[in-house]
Formats: C-alpha cells, sequence, structure tokens
C-alpha cells in the first residue's frame, strides 16, 4: 500500500510539474524576479536611511554633551577663580562624567557610520546587478518573443499548428466529400446512360431517339454548309439549299432498296 501511495504521488507530481511548465512564462518569470529584487534594493535603501537617521541623532547628542562639557569646564574655572575650589570640583565632576558618555556616543556614532558605509556599498552593488539583470531580462524577453514568432510561422508555413491543422483537416475533409459526390454524379450518368437506371422525370431518350436525333441534327448541318456555299459563289440561299435537299433526296432515294413484285 505504501508502494502505490508513493507512485501516485510521483504521477502526480510530474502531472502538476508538466502543467506548470506548459503554463509558465518565461517573461512572467523574468518580470516577476526583478520586482523581487527592486523591493529587495528597496529595503536596502530604507535600511541605509535609517542607520544614517541614527548617526544623525548620535551627531546631535556628541554636540550637545559637548557643548555642556564646554559649560561645565567654564563654570570650573570661574569657581575656582573665585575660591570656590568646591563647586570647581563639582562642576570638573559632572564634565568627567558627560566625557564618559560623549565617548561612549562617539564609538556607537563610529560603529554606525561604518555600517552605513556597507550598506551603502551594498546598495550600489544591488543597484548594479539590478540594472543589469533587467538589461539582460528585456534582451531574453525579446529572443523569446521573436522565437516564440518564428516558431508560429513556420508552424504555420508547415500546417503542424493547431489552427492550420484544423483548417487543413477541414480542407481535407471537403475535398474528400466534393470528390465522393462527383464520383456518384459521373456513377449515376453512366447508369441512366446505360439504362439500368429509369429517369423518373420522363426526360431521358433511349438509344433509338438518341441515333434519330444525332443524324436530324448532322442533317442541320448539311443544309447549312449548303447555305454558306450558295452566299460564297453569289447564288440563293434558297436555291443551294432546294438543290441540297434534291440531292439529298436522290442520295436517299438510291440508299433505299426497291422490292420487285413478283
Amino acid at each position: 500500500m505504501s508502494g502505490v501511495m508513493k507512485r501516485m504521488g510521483m504521477i502526480f507530481r510530474a502531472k502538476a510539474n508538466k502543467a506548470l511548465d506548459r503554463a509558465e512564462d518565461p517573461r512572467e518569470t523574468l518580470d516577476y524576479s526583478y520586482q523581487k529584487q527592486l523591493e529587495l534594493l528597496q529595503k536596502v535603501r530604507r535600511g541605509v536611511a535609517d542607520v544614517a537617521t541614527s548617526r544623525k541623532r548620535l551627531e546631535l547628542q556628541l554636540n550637545q554633551l559637548q557643548n555642556q562639557s564646554s559649560k561645565l569646564e567654564d563654570q570650573g574655572r570661574k569657581a575656582l577663580a573665585l575660591g570656590r575650589e568646591d563647586l570647581a570640583r563639582e562642576a570638573l565632576s559632572r564634565r568627567a562624567a558627560l566625557q564618559q558618555q560623549v565617548t561612549d556616543l562617539e564609538t556607537q556614532h563610529q560603529t554606525l557610520q561604518g555600517e552605513e558605509e556597507k550598506l551603502t556599498l551594498a546598495a550600489q552593488r544591488l543597484q548594479a546587478k539590478v540594472d543589469a539583470f533587467r538589461t539582460k531580462k528585456e534582451t531574453i524577453k525579446a529572443t523569446y518573443t521573436a522565437a516564440q514568432a518564428q516558431t508560429r510561422i513556420g508552424e504555420a508555413f508547415s500546417g503542424i499548428s493547431e489552427e492550420m491543422g484544423d483548417v487543413g483537416l477541414a480542407i481535407q475533409r471537403a475535398e474528400d466529400k466534393t470528390a465522393q459526390l462527383q464520383a456518384r454524379a459521373g456513377a449515376i450518368d453512366e447508369l441512366l446512360a446505360s439504362g439500368a437506371l429509369d429517369d423518373q422525370s420522363g426526360m431521358a431518350k433511349d438509344d433509338i431517339q438518341a441515333e434519330l436525333d444525332r443524324l436530324s441534327g448532322g442533317t442541320d448541318v448539311e443544309l447549312e454548309l449548303q447555305r454558306m456555299k450558295a452566299e460564297l459563289a453569289g447564288g440563293s440561299p434558297q436555291q443551294a439549299i432546294e438543290g441540297g435537299t434534291g440531292q439529298s433526296s436522290q442520295a436517299q432515294q438510291q440508299d433505299t432498296p426497291r422490292f420487285d413484285k413478283q
């Protein structure tokens, strides 16, 4: 049972991977990656701004402490000049405590300044990478689009694309049906001519009538030929026709067999 479940899971993952691969568009993936890099760059820039803000705040505190230290030093001198050694000692004690704070803040300031420089350098490097990725991304997208268009054109010319395949099948079916109808029509004409099928319209002719029509058509042609000869000879078309008719009648009389009475 465990083996069957593993196999089913593998089949499901394989089909899901194939479906995802078919649905994935490399251009969309590149745009998404570029967007994530821009977001990361924005975070780094905000980090640089936060560190710079903290550094600036420490600088303001240092200036205040240094001003207070200078003020206590002046107060100690004045107290000592007035003979108040106790006040001078108190002022110098407070100044010493401020100096310790100044030293601590200066250490923190140097640390923040170093972090700010590192983040600034990292942001510059990341910016360069993002710019390079953007150029490469656009190049890949343009190449992919051109290759896709070329592939579609090639498939259209070769007829292996899905759309052109449907068109080709439709044309093939139409040609097959046309050939079938032509063959059926030819077969029906042959059967009607041979008498195997009856013409229900009543317009079909038997072989005797067809032969008579052919002979009468030939006579009409002979008459027209005689008329044209008479016109060329300058005679009357009626005479030529009568002459031709007479000759035709004589020929028929000669061809007609005579039966003598016994």
